[in-house]
């Protein structure tokens, strides 16, 4: 049982195939969005933001989300940063998630741009911080490593990169307890998401080979992993 975790899985998960109805699509949008509120995402990254927030108490914070889905983290980001003046922008290559961000423009004053997240539209240092969740495990370790290495680019203080945990006991809690709320096709994309997932010496490898010499993983709670650095060193 515990040898199928010793390695990643490489099997597309159906949200990267297409494979699904726009009905399947917007409940996962809202299941996923109460399983990031609840299982540690949007914990995770108020953890990561309070040291570097606490020293800029004055200043406008620019964040970039990458992959941000519904924009949900970049809520959080505004809920943690608090009354100070943002500047929030989700990247999103998916069309319809660029427009469910910028539908909520009004209600916390983000913004969307669609693109491709391994050639992001940015100059170098664009934001304070660029930040992205549950999005590391889609890719290959080839497109993980260059993700690295752009958001690095684009980041003028860290980055932050929250995902799953590849581990036994995650997996097998998911399926038992997600089956007794979730919708099939939510159930079976997080349990691959799991097995698609980094453990931390893999990631603490990544970031090395991005070019990263002050990486950090941290472990937060419900099984997410917070891998964080500041500039990749020029080649």
């Amino acid at each position: 049982m515990f040898q199928s975790f010793a390695q990643r899985s490489h099997r597309l998960e159906r949200l990267d195939t297409g494979d699904y109805t726009q009905a399947e699509y917007a409940k996962w949008q809202s299941e996923m969005k109460l399983i990031n509120r609840l299982l540690g995402d949007a914990r995770a990254l108020r953890l990561s933001l309070a040291d570097e927030l606490r020293d800029r108490k004055n200043s406008e914070i620019s964040i970039l989300d990458v992959g941000a889905g519904s924009g949900e983290l970049l809520k959080t980001a505004k809920e943690t940063i608090g009354d100070r003046t943002t500047f929030l922008v989700g990247a999103e290559l998916n069309a319809d998630a660029a427009r469910s961000i910028n539908k909520r423009s009004a209600e916390f004053g983000v913004n969307a741009v669609q693109c491709d997240a391994l050639k992001l539209p940015f100059a170098d240092d664009s934001f304070d911080f660029v930040i992205s969740s549950l999005f590391l495990h889609h890719l290959n370790d080839e497109q993980a490593q260059h993700l690295i290495i752009e958001m690095s680019r684009v980041a003028r203080k860290r980055f932050f990169i929250i995902d799953l945990h590849r581990h036994a006991a995650a997996y097998h809690l998911y399926r038992t307890f997600g089956r007794l709320f979730l919708q099939q096709f939510t159930l079976d994309d997080g349990s691959l998401s799991i097995l698609r997932s980094f453990r931390p010496d893999e990631l603490l490898r990544l970031a090395a080979n991005a070019g990263i010499c002050d990486a950090v993983v941290k472990r937060r709670a419900a099984f997410r992993l917070v891998l964080s650095g500041g500039k990749a060193l020029q080649a």
